[in-house]
């Protein structure tokens, strides 16, 4: 197999565990793992494999004094409100809310990025932007009324964790040009650990792991390893290999992904509001995605 088709094999299967995840995190959120807590274990053993990772790869670690607050805030919004936010929305939410709202990131990096960076929005990317932030808007305020577990909690929170991934994913392109991107998670795993110690250490207290069974175990391991690691490792080795807009492109996986399960495995029903709001986001970051705006992917 080619360079070329191992690198899209990756982010294809790195999508799958994101899309899988809405669904299997639950097995142990929030009836044995509580939110947080669930947070704190997942960056806390993510921070040590990629530190051994980096090691292994014999990665040079010389991260200049000046770049460190850079790599502080990549820990804030790329680990600690990114993950603390999801997991919180996702255990007040539907599971296919959850992914349709994330399918909103390309079109929130866009924003974020004509406001940090001054990248340039066109007509048709401001359309683009109405119709995705109609869609999700609409999916955020109609669907509690009449799709099983959404609720407007939830679902805000998981809005405003995709947009802390949208400042994450502004704040990174730059650093990738100067450092290898095994140092760039490594440190925004480590600072994104200390940052959630504070609001997580006592949910991690109150874990009864003797009452775990095995699904739960299999939903824990899966969600540090598989989601945590591999995923962030399958998406980086894409990342290196192909340009970010192919890369972006396999985000629509997740919401796929994650309807499948909730359908086959949880029962979940799908409203019309909820297809109504996949549309109009679709329709969303297709006007969007042009050339400029496409190195923008997934959390």
């Amino acid at each position: 197999m080619s360079i070329n088709k191992k690198a899209h094999a990756a982010v294809i299967v790195a999508n799958v565990l994101y899309g899988a995840n809405f669904s299997i995190a639950k097995i142990a959120m929030p009836a044995f793992i509580k939110p947080s807590g669930f947070i704190l274990l997942r960056a806390f053993f993510a921070s040590i494999m990629f530190v051994f990772l980096c090691k292994y790869l014999k990665v040079k670690d010389e991260v200049s004094r000046k770049d460190m607050p850079k790599m502080a805030l990549l820990g804030l919004f790329g680990v600690a409100l990114n993950q603390l936010l999801f997991f919180g929305g996702l255990s007040r939410t539907s599971n296919i809310n959850a992914a349709l709202i994330m399918t909103s990131n390309p079109i929130l990096v866009l924003v974020v990025a004509a406001l940090i960076i001054k990248e340039a929005i066109t007509g048709r990317r401001i359309w683009g932007i109405l119709c995705g932030v109609t869609g999700a808007a609409g999916l955020i305020l109609l669907s509690h009324r009449s799709a099983s577990g959404a609720s407007l909690v939830g679902d805000t929170m998981i809005f405003i964790n995709a947009i802390s991934y949208a400042i994450y994913m502004v704040m990174v392109k730059p650093l990738m040009k100067i450092y290898s991107p095994w140092i760039l998670i490594k440190y925004t795993f480590l600072f994104g650990t200390l940052m959630v110690i504070p609001f997580s250490y006592r949910e991690v207290m109150e874990i009864q792991w003797s009452t775990f069974t095995a699904p739960v175990w299999w939903s824990f391991i899966y969600v540090i390893i598989g989601t945590t690691f591999l995923a962030y490792f399958l998406n980086i080795y894409g990342l290196r290999h192909l340009s970010p807009a192919v890369v972006s492109f396999y985000i629509y996986l997740q919401p796929i992904c994650a309807t499948i399960i909730s359908l086959t495995i949880l029962s979940e029903p799908v409203s019309m509001i909820q297809i109504a709001a996949c549309l109009l986001i679709f329709l969303g970051v297709y006007l969007v995605s042009s050339p400029g705006a496409n190195w923008r992917t997934q959390s």
